[in-house]
């Protein structure tokens, strides 16, 4: 029964198994800006009573919240 030795036989195989080519490290993420004016996805905890108060109107109410919002941005501008 032939087996396979475990260590390299040659000084070569040896030094070879050494200097095994490192693998590149991985490129960095590139953050991507949305577009202006464009809805983005996002997960928001809100007190269960202001949500209850935009959803009782009725289908729509994420637009309602995001309308209050931008009423209240453009009503405190930032310098």
């Amino acid at each position: 029964m032939a087996t396979t030795p475990r260590r390299p036989v040659s000084a070569m195989d040896a030094a070879e198994a050494l200097f095994k080519p490192a693998k590149k490290a991985a490129a960095p993420a590139v953050e991507k800006r949305a577009l202006p004016e464009t809805k983005e996805l996002v997960s928001l905890k809100l007190d269960s009573a202001v949500l209850h108060y935009f959803q009782d109107d009725g289908p729509g109410w994420q637009d309602r919240i995001n309308d209050a919002l931008r009423a209240a941005m453009m009503a405190n501008p930032r310098d």
